[in-house]
């Protein structure tokens, strides 16, 4: 697969817990401030797990470093991509994400990347807005590339993390 991708926007690590995960990525980053997100629920009406509606839960935190925004993605309850990748790797890198400035671009991605077979184990709207899907993507180095188009609520509360950096 050769999909054109934007910039990435965000680097995501997946963790059994948020707190030494944070802890290290500040020692190694300096990191200043991260922003937790308890108990996201990925409610079946507006997400699917391998083609199969989604009901999971899942604690976040979010950083800047630049304009790189840093994801933590502790899993808690129900099946997903996330937990998944705890059993068969442990923690560490999970996804990268690039952004779609358009509804129509992220379709686009998609449908191409359907057309060339990439599988997209996880895909749909987290509270707030944002549409996200994941396309598996080994090939790349990265077990996931992550394609998100923001709603202006999400691109606003990740500009108030940006200013909590300074």
């Amino acid at each position: 697969m050769s999909l054109r991708f934007g910039s990435p926007v965000q680097t995501a690590w997946v963790t059994n817990g948020l707190d030494g995960t944070e802890k290290a990525l500040t020692g190694l980053l300096g990191v200043k401030k991260w922003v937790r997100l308890p108990e996201i629920h990925f409610a079946p009406d507006s997400c699917s797990y391998r083609g199969a509606p989604a009901d999971f839960v899942a604690n976040i935190s979010l950083s800047y470093l630049g304009e790189m925004q840093l994801e933590l993605i502790e899993p808690v309850h129900g099946p997903n991509i996330y937990s998944d990748f705890l059993a068969s790797n442990g923690p560490g890198l999970h996804h990268i994400c690039v952004e779609a400035a358009t509804l129509d671009d992220f379709d686009a991605v998609l449908a191409a990347a359907a057309e060339q077979g990439a599988a997209v184990p996880q895909q749909g709207v987290m509270p707030g807005g944002m549409r996200f899907a994941y396309l598996a993507a080994p090939q790349y180095g990265v077990p996931f590339v992550e394609i998100a188009h923001f709603s202006s609520e999400m691109r606003q509360f990740f500009d108030y993390i940006k200013q909590e950096q300074s």
